[in-house]
């Protein structure tokens, strides 16, 4: 299969998770046998911040504004599917070019599809508009549940399918390495975030001055009092995140709230730690169960008081079984052969609809 994707980013992880995700699954896709092009918006941010500028699982090009996607009509028209992401920089105009040139599958990723719903409901169509999703073949949600069901029923399209997030887990393996840290945190700020992150990691560490916490991730405001004993990272590359779970006796996981609203939306970042075997606390969502069972493959916790109770235990049995549930069901491969079979089941409905026509 030739597919082209038009994502926000697979050349920087600076200040994004998009990047972690398409690299991910798209190198477990290319080692299904297919080709793939990656157009990315060449822009400024990203562009001073590029950590794989030359992939080897797909072939990477940047274009400046869309008058320079003309120069890849040819390709976009000629693959079996096109793939456009989230987020991506006039993304409603990008669509429409896709859906006018391709002959094959079109699909849209939706790695925010909660937001991506919020912002619609709201009328921001800054990168994707209610009138464009009937005309993509496929709609890839990162949230499941309910959510698939809205997107069929209330905005049209053909097919919703849920692609979670995933892990490479030759990138995040077990590592052996003496912990720094007793509960860690690995996330871009974000201001709907930032609450339970003081509820379930600055407090405990205000309340717990003897332990060791860090909290790693870009854009956080100047003005925020982190207690003595929290660490600060400022940008953490992707190739140390397995190291950085390793030397955390527990991680934290924290959810947009969005995506609590909608539940059913893992962060990429909750399987890439128990990839890593790392115990993991979390807020709490529905659907969370689903993936990771609570009290035997992840903590949840309401507040800092449950945060504290769990750091005075051991629960190294809890990141390995968390690691085991993962590597049976969330690896990259898993969510490659799944993309697989939506874009064939996809191409199969194109066909089917084309020879009616005839």
């Amino acid at each position: 299969m030739r597919i082209v994707v038009l994502g926000l980013s697979l050349s920087s992880s600076w200040g994004n998770g998009h990047a972690t995700t398409f690299r991910a699954l798209l190198r477990a896709f290319a080692a299904r046998g297919h080709d793939i092009v990656f157009l990315e918006r060449d822009v400024p941010w990203y562009a001073s911040q590029r950590d794989l500028a030359d992939p080897d699982f797909c072939r990477l090009a940047f274009y400046g504004d869309l008058a320079g996607l003309e120069s890849w009509r040819d390709e976009i028209a000629a693959a079996d599917a096109v793939i456009v992401g989230s987020y991506v920089p006039e993304g409603v105009a990008v669509g429409r070019f896709v859906q006018e040139t391709a002959r094959g599958v079109t699909a849209f990723y939706d790695i925010d599809t909660p937001v991506t719903l919020a912002k619609l409901a709201r009328g921001d169509f800054e990168y994707l508009s209610p009138e464009i999703i009937p005309g993509y073949g496929v709609y890839l949600s990162f949230t499941g549940g309910p959510t698939l069901d809205l997107l069929e029923r209330s905005y049209g399209s053909p097919a919703a399918r849920a692609l979670y997030c995933s892990v490479d887990p030759e990138a995040y393996p077990p590592l052996d390495v003496p912990k720094r840290w007793d509960l860690s945190y690995l996330g871009t700020y974000s201001p709907d975030r930032q609450p339970t992150l003081e509820r379930l990691l600055i407090g405990p560490a205000r309340a717990e001055p003897d332990r060791r916490f860090v909290v790693a991730g870009p854009q956080y405001p100047a003005g925020i009092a982190w207690p003595e004993n929290v660490e600060r990272i400022d940008h953490l590359p992707p190739a140390d995140h397995a190291g950085f779970y390793a030397a955390s006796r527990f991680t934290l996981n924290v959810t947009r709230d969005d995506m609590i609203r909608a539940g059913w939306s893992p962060s990429v970042r909750l399987f890439e730690a128990a990839s890593c075997g790392t115990p993991i606390i979390s807020d709490i969502w529905d659907g969370i169960g689903d993936l990771l069972i609570p009290g035997e493959e992840i903590i949840l916790a309401e507040d800092g008081a449950a945060v504290t109770a769990a750091l005075a235990g051991d629960a190294r049995a809890i990141g390995a079984a968390a690691r085991a549930r993962v590597m049976a069901g969330h690896t990259a491969g898993h969510r490659a052969a799944e993309l697989e079979t939506y874009l064939n089941e996809a191409i199969a409905a194109k066909a089917d609809v084309s020879a009616a026509a005839e």
